[in-house]
């Protein structure tokens, strides 16, 4: 094998020495994307074979058999079979037998083994399930290999879990790359459907595919970024293909890729992002588990419930690479301020199926906040941003927000509305205002309409010209019309300090 074990993976191959030892053989290996899992199968491996075991190692899909197949060339284990279609290595004699779950639940068969490794093993196979509860097979060690071993039921098929670190732990000690996330995108997820715990992929693609969010990814990777070596995570095919559309017409390089992209062509797709040919990836769920790419910059554009997609997507820009300090994390869905960072994520128990009884007692962790000056994501209780050094100034109980003022209300989160969720009957009494404050002040009679414009971005219906000017004054208008004149004093400062500079 190339190279010593890191200390966490020689951890690791003890507990799970002693474990066998100690008769139990449904384990579950916890371990962060990038911590190092091929390597300690390596030694699994190769510990076994030096006692003339036979040992199988099984993927979760066809598309990781030739990553495997490299990663263990890489560490020196090249003796293999592989078992999937007509496969040219397929040799049954050999003790090494690598295959997808797919290619034995279609053949109905087990290779022979005396210890099976299930990489991804939070992905289980109904196969998975029978070749686990199968009566000859109890005295064979099955060892899972999972960042996100939170699969509902996963208990019921193994008996432990061992978590050899976590991420960190492994960005503290350099073993993972540190990352800094930027919360740039605020969708309306309002309306979709919650369904099996997570958003209705169709209502969830309609939502994100508005025509200022997808404009809103291509701005901000190109201000905060810029560069190759991007992958970006969108909702469905349509969503994926509409993003990677808007960076080709920014000109932009992009490609894309999903389920149904060939394996030759996924191959020439991953040739293309490490040579620069793409600056960007765009996918739809096939770069999320056993990707080893170099992935520099993360686009999260879908939004999940899920702490497990959340944390297997994230993994995949933690990898360390000569040359990069940091991983830039956009996250344009709100998941990471809705389930806090990768880092707090933990997994410490195996679901066994059963409802889990939640403690009174048990507290919700502070979640990050998103910086008002930069959008660099803090950590909770956090008053400097690290990012720009804006200190977050205690606030009274009315809220700035898109150029307006929001009145806040204790225990509920507010967010401003978009221009398309006014009614028109709403739209004709803030104008009538607008009317009112404009007569009030002896303002020009352009000045309601280019107000107007400002708030809505489209100039009033002309039907709107015969408007009365409204007898009262609300606050949401008196306030909105102040936040306006604010921003326009300060840019104004802003322009005169620039001019005199000059």
């Amino acid at each position: 094998m190339n190279g010593e074990l890191w200390p966490h993976q020689a951890e690791g191959l003890e507990a799970l020495r002693q474990t066998v030892k100690n008769g139990i053989y449904r384990i579950v290996l916890c371990a962060p994307t990038g911590s190092g899992k091929t390597k300690l199968s390596a030694a699994v491996i190769n510990g076994a074979v030096a006692k003339g075991k036979r040992v199988a190692f099984v993927v979760s899909n066809l598309s990781l058999i030739d990553q495997s197949i490299q990663a263990f060339y890489d560490e020196g284990i090249q003796d293999v079979s592989v078992l999937q279609g007509n496969h040219h290595m397929q040799d049954w004699s050999k003790k090494i037998q690598i295959a997808s779950i797919q290619t034995l639940s279609s053949r109905k068969a087990y290779p022979q083994a005396d210890i099976v490794i299930i990489d991804e093993c939070h992905v289980l196979h109904e196969h998975h399930k029978k070749w686990m509860t199968d009566p000859d097979w109890q005295s064979v060690p099955f060892i899972g290999l999972s960042a996100t071993p939170g699969t509902r039921g996963l208990g019921k098929y193994f008996q432990t879990l061992l978590t050899i670190s976590t991420t960190q732990e492994l960005i503290e000690k350099g073993f993972l790359s540190p990352f800094r996330v930027f919360s740039t995108g605020h969708p309306d997820l309002s309306d979709v459907k919650i369904v099996a715990g997570d958003y209705q992929e169709n209502q969830l693609s309609e939502a994100m595919q508005k025509g200022e969010l997808t404009a809103d990814i291509i701005r901000t990777w190109q201000e905060k970024w810029g560069k190759d070596k991007t992958l970006c995570y969108a909702v469905d095919c349509a969503h994926a293909q509409s993003i990677q559309e808007r960076f080709l017409h920014a000109g932009i390089s992009a490609g894309y890729q999903d389920a149904k992209t060939s394996p030759d062509e996924r191959r020439e797709i991953k040739r293309k992002f490490h040579n620069g040919e793409y600056s960007v990836v765009c996918n739809v769920g096939t770069l999320t588990t056993g990707t080893d790419w170099d992935c520099r910059c993360l686009i999260l554009a879908r939004p999940t419930r899920s702490k497990m997609l959340f944390q297997q997507i994230i993994g995949r820009c933690l990898r360390i690479a000569d040359g990069k300090d940091h991983a830039l994390i956009l996250d344009h869905s709100e998941t990471t301020m809705n389930l806090g960072f990768v880092t707090e994520i933990h997994w410490d128990f195996l679901d066994d199926g059963k409802p889990q009884k939640k403690s009174v007692a048990e507290k919700k962790e502070p979640l990050p906040k998103e910086c008002t000056n930069c959008a660099y994501l803090k950590p909770p209780k956090t008053k400097i941003c690290p990012n720009c050094g804006f200190e977050t100034k205690i606030r009274s109980e009315i809220m700035e927000a898109d150029g307006e003022l929001v009145e806040l209300t204790p225990g509920k989160k507010v967010k401003a509305k978009s221009r398309h969720e006014f009614t028109e009957d709403e739209q004709r009494q803030f104008f009538a205002e607008l009317k009112a404050y404009a007569l009030q002040k002896e303002y020009k009679p352009g000045w309601a309409a280019m107000k107007f414009k400002e708030k809505f971005k489209a100039w009033p219906p002309r039907h709107f010209d015969g408007v009365a000017p409204a007898t009262v004054l609300s606050p949401t208008v008196a306030l909105w019309i102040r936040s306006r004149n604010i921003a326009f004093a300060k840019a104004r400062m802003k322009n005169n300090a620039q001019a005199n500079q000059d």
